[in-house]
């Protein structure tokens, strides 16, 4: 007959066997992949942020960008955000400045640049062929890099990758809704 006290030990023996035996196999079971720092090349060599936006901030922002970038223009131009993209200038004819007006719907395309398609051209409260208007301006305004008019599609299209900013920072359009006032921009910020 085995002793009480004798069953008792080993059982305790065992069980303390079992409890190290289960901690040392935890200890070099491999961690868990996803949460595990890879030492090396990143997959990508920049970071991602959406940012959104409102038509006021925008209008200042385009505005400041256009004064930098396309300040030694000989014609002077603004653009203004409302239920349409709007374009302000003056034109020199003999000696009188006229008031030229444009406006566009903006599309944010799947790649992330912008098209301005051609709404209303008005120079004074003359209509103007469209195509002759924006050759005009694509001729002797200066747009900013990135910015290119097509007279004959009657369309402005913006490659977001190619507008020169600061620390070589890219911007994508993601939504350009004027009317909702849902603007949304994916900035890529390198970070090489």
């Amino acid at each position: 007959m085995i002793n009480k006290w004798k069953r008792g030990f080993f059982l305790l023996l065992g069980l303390n066997a079992l409890i190290v035996i289960l901690l040392i196999s935890l200890i070099f079971i491999p961690a868990d992949e996803n949460g595990k720092i890879h030492p090396g090349v990143p997959n990508n060599n920049s970071v991602s942020f959406e940012v959104t936006s409102n038509k006021d901030d925008l209008n200042r922002l385009i505005n400041q960008y256009i004064k930098k970038e396309a300040g030694d223009s000989p014609v002077e131009y603004s653009v203004r955000l409302e239920n349409e993209v709007e374009l302000y200038g003056a034109i020199q004819f003999f000696s009188q400045e006229l008031d030229l007006k444009l406006t566009f719907k903006p599309e944010a395309l799947e790649n992330g640049d912008l098209v301005l398609k051609q709404q209303s051209i008005s120079l004074g409260s003359l209509h103007l062929p469209v195509s002759y208007v924006l050759k005009f301006i694509k001729e002797n305004y200066k747009l900013p890099n990135g910015v290119d008019i097509q007279p004959n599609d009657k369309l402005i299209y913006v490659n977001m990758q190619q507008l020169k900013l600061k620390s070589d920072v890219k911007i994508k359009a993601n939504r350009f809704d004027l009317i909702k006032d849902d603007i949304a921009f994916t900035i890529l910020v390198p970070i090489e």
